[in-house]
């Protein structure tokens, strides 16, 4: 039960951050008009295609999973600075570093079951 939970549970949170991610791009509908909307969309995807990437890759490979979110998690905060409310923080940061946290478990649990 808590190898499943452990497998499936950082996946599972993966693709919902992402789809997060996702819905915060759609604020260009409300600056951009007409074909200048796909080049600000496409750019505003851009983390959320990278992290969409790196879950594709961490299905398979636990590690991969962790560092990628866990370093997303640390970038947001130094790429948005440090003067923002606390809110960005807790909702970017703090489920990236939920689900990367999250993919160390599943690495060391399937790491122990080997030994």
């Amino acid at each position: 039960m808590i190898k499943k939970f452990l497998y499936l549970s950082p996946r599972i949170l993966s693709i919902l951050f992402i789809l997060l991610l996702a819905m915060f791009s759609l604020d260009v509908f409300n600056e951009y008009q007409g074909i200048s909307v796909i080049p600000a969309l496409l750019m505003h995807l851009l983390p959320a295609m990278a992290l969409a990437l790196a879950v594709i890759i961490a299905w398979k490979w636990d590690l991969v999973g962790a560092i990628v979110f866990l370093g997303f998690a640390a970038w947001y905060i130094f790429a948005v600075g440090l003067d923002r409310h606390w809110s960005w923080y807790v909702t970017i940061s703090l489920p990236s570093a939920i689900v990367g946290c999250l993919f160390i478990a599943s690495w060391l649990q399937r790491k122990k079951n080997r030994i």
